[in-house]
């Protein structure tokens, strides 16, 4: 379980986090949702470790970072992040033992069971018949299912992944998040995913986290949270729902003109619940 109380940050005098709570627990997935400048990405690095929040504590499992080692974080985490270049000169397999690295002490090579364990990340993600391609020579989508063999290799039972859909079609976006809900059910993975598109998260996450200015606005469900009375506001954006069978879709538009005077109360305090005018 990878949880967070009370989490602040602050990039000098601007606060990017402002006393954030929240729970990822095995078998499930936490969608991490807002606009830009929300805090998403601020908040996933609080929770492996990357930057030091100013206030706040986070758990993996019984332990609080700071009673854990580097190394010892890299065996319990894993992280997909969205700044890996698709130009680097390394073969398919050699990206995925780079999940190995945990393990191994300083300077020693790959052991085989190290070749085992990426050899069967790739067979889980759909990759092993290019382990022998260069990662320069995959497709987006290709390329998000590797680096999520990379993590897998890790063998870690938590995965963070920042906006693991940014730039793919609609066919990988679809694809990669169905892989990623299938790690938390088959691997009792808990699973903490940053993602842009609402409809998405509402059809692969099992409860969401939506943040505006560094505030949780809600959590809760996908039908809890993504309602006109919470999106309106934070997105600025009209927001119809459309109830199906088997779920719900969000139908969006530009935005009527907005009063005024509220529009300038949500720039003081973004908490307040505003909603569009006809």
């Amino acid at each position: 379980m990878i949880s967070a109380s009370g989490i602040s940050f602050a990039y000098g005098n601007r606060k990017v986090l402002d006393r954030v709570d929240l729970s990822v627990r095995h078998g499930e997935v936490l969608g991490i949702v807002g606009p830009n400048g929300s805090g998403k990405t601020t908040l996933l690095r609080a929770l492996y470790g990357s930057l030091v929040p100013s206030t706040g504590t986070v758990h993996l499992d019984a332990s609080t970072l700071d009673e854990l080692t580097a190394r010892q974080i890299a065996q319990t985490v894993s992280v997909v992040v969205q700044e890996t270049p698709g130009d680097l000169p390394l073969l398919v397999s050699d990206m995925v033992l780079l999940g190995r690295t945990p393990y191994r002490r300083r300077s020693s090579r790959s052991a085989d069971n190290d070749d085992q364990i990426a050899a069967d990340a790739l067979d889980r993600v759909g990759m092993l018949a290019s382990a022998g391609k260069g990662f320069d020579e995959l497709s987006g989508g290709e390329r998000q299912r590797v680096l999520i063999a990379r993590a897998l290799a890790q063998q870690t039972t938590h995965l963070l992944l920042d906006e693991p859909t940014n730039h793919l079609d609609v066919r990988y976006q679809h694809e990669v998040l169905d892989l990623v809900r299938s790690l938390a059910r088959s691997s009792n993975h808990a699973v903490a995913v940053i993602l842009h598109d609402l409809n998405l998260a509402a059809t692969y996450c099992d409860r969401l986290l939506l943040l505006n200015h560094g505030r949780v606005v809600a959590a809760g469900t996908p039908s809890e949270v993504l309602v006109r009375e919470h999106l309106e506001p934070v997105y600025q954006i009209s927001v119809r729902r459309l109830e199906l069978d088997d779920g719900f879709q969000l139908v969006f538009r530009a935005a009527p003109r907005w009063d005024h005077q509220l529009r300038n109360a949500d720039a003081v305090d973004p908490g307040r619940r505003t909603t569009f005018r006809p």
